[in-house]
């Protein structure tokens, strides 16, 4: 499902119907209002007068008036409801979009149900539905969280950390990441405890760019790294026994879960063109089952 553009033909739809509401509808109810209120002030505003008062009067006269411009039902939930959508459809498209995590491929930094909050102008501002690029903000760099739509089927997005920038060439090899022949440090840091398959798995610590963060992997385990399919600017990478070798092309990203031995990324299926960027990921607000997770993460 396309919810941005469902908002956007939402957005479209009551639109139309506020600027129809301010322009035709609403005139003629103020004026069907004038004449229903002129009708009682020559009627029914001497008899109640005489019998209740001229408070009375008056009270009368603005439920008189106040029934006659009341929106119908049709208005209410059309040009009623653009002010709402208006407001979260500028949110979501150009501040932030929240995001559910449905996978373990980025454990043990995002975990199943985390509820999270994405910028959308870190890389830019872009248009939304058509995905263009209209302001220059920032780019990627490596260590980011980012969510992006899945080359292969725009219609998912995807959410990995950004470990090749374009140029760059990553080499992943008997479980140990190097960018650009530099061998990425990594430390052990204990065990990381699954809480959903009560399982321990062995956790260090990786320093990429200015982001230290936790990834796990076992590194006494062989490599299997495979293609799934013959993906765009395949030849720009060699796939070995112990693992893969790939040269960003210009204008694509080569992501990364941090769950290595659990994540379906650019190891297998390639690179991310940098239309596909949705934006950076960098707060929990809200796991129901772990209110302690809320909060920034790296």
């Amino acid at each position: 499902m396309n919810f941005a553009l469902i908002l956007f033909l939402l957005l479209v739809v009551t639109f139309v119907a506020w600027v129809a509401d301010r322009l035709v509808f609403r005139t003629r109810r103020l004026r069907a209002a004038d004449a229903a209120v002129a009708e009682f002030d020559r009627v029914g505003a001497p008899a109640l007068g005489r019998a209740a008062g001229p408070e009375a009067v008056e009270a009368e006269r603005e439920a008189l008036r106040a029934n006659r411009t009341r929106q119908p039902l049709w208005l209410e939930y059309t040009a009623g409801l653009f002010p709402v959508i208006l407001v979260v459809f500028v949110l979501r498209s150009f501040v932030a979009e929240p995001f559910k995590i449905p996978s373990e491929s980025m454990l043990p930094t995002l975990v199943v149900g985390d509820l999270i909050l994405v910028n959308k102008f870190s890389y830019g501002v872009r248009l939304p539905v058509i995905h263009t690029k209209v302001i220059d903000v920032g780019e990627p760099q490596r260590g980011d969280v980012m969510v992006f739509r899945f080359p292969q089927d725009p219609s998912v997005d995807y959410i990995k950390r950004v470990i090749g920038l374009p140029g760059d060439v990553v080499s992943y090899q008997d479980k140990r990441l190097s960018i650009n022949g530099q061998l990425v440090p990594v430390e052990r840091a204990g065990e990381f405890e699954d809480t959903r398959k009560l399982t321990l798995y062995p956790q260090y610590s990786e320093r990429i760019g200015d982001v230290t963060h936790k990834i796990l992997t076992d590194l006494e385990k062989p490599s299997d790294i495979q293609p799934v399919f013959r993906f765009p600017n395949f030849e720009n990478c060699r796939y070995s026994a112990g693992g893969v070798t790939c040269k960003v092309p210009p204008g694509h990203y080569f992501m990364m879960g941090d769950n290595r031995e659990n994540s379906l990324d650019s190891r297998f299926w390639g690179f991310v063109p940098e239309e596909n960027i949705v934006g950076k990921a960098f707060f929990i607000w809200m796991n129901f089952g772990d209110l302690g997770r809320i909060g920034r993460f790296q």
